[in-house]
């Protein structure tokens, strides 16, 4: 009897964790659109990101990503999306994800560079810090349209 009360015990403090999983689902198409330009999470929960590519173009001509960055800093221009995104069509080995140290650490997260009809699903912490991080695709010349922001409010 004791062992069932702990178990049960033991499930509740896991349950309300596994429910707070945020889905978020985007798509992305041949004409480099994004299908959503805002989400929203709070900070610190748990997040389940899935990108599907609903276009037919091969990754080599019209590869996607989802690539979330911290907040740009105005004081810092390093931090502008110009700045992260010519440094990202530089890495093509790496499929568009900057390698160097400074640069990597700006990403929360990224979902893999894929093609017409792929999909990719990441899950990550939202950060604990509110505001907003801006998101988009690193693949060269696509960030000035394909870009969107998560928003990450107070708990």
């Amino acid at each position: 009897m004791k062992k069932l009360i702990l178990t049960l015990a033991a499930a509740c403090l896991v349950s309300p964790a596994i429910a707070q999983e945020k889905k978020i689902e985007i798509t992305g198409n041949d004409q480099m659109q994004y299908s959503t330009k805002a989400i929203e999470v709070t900070a610190g929960e748990k997040v389940s990101l899935t990108f599907k590519h609903i276009g037919q173009l091969p990754k080599t001509a019209m590869g996607h990503n989802v690539v979330i960055l911290k907040p740009v800093d105005a004081a810092k221009p390093e931090t502008a999306l110009p700045a992260f995104a010519t440094k990202a069509m530089q890495a093509a080995k790496s499929e568009y994800i900057p390698e160097d140290a400074d640069t990597k650490a700006r990403i929360v997260a990224h979902t893999k560079l894929i093609g017409g009809g792929e999909t990719d699903t990441i899950t990550f912490t939202a950060p604990t810090e509110p505001g907003a991080y801006p998101y988009l695709c690193t693949f060269p010349g696509h960030f000035a349209i394909m870009q969107g922001v998560m928003t990450v409010k107070a708990k």
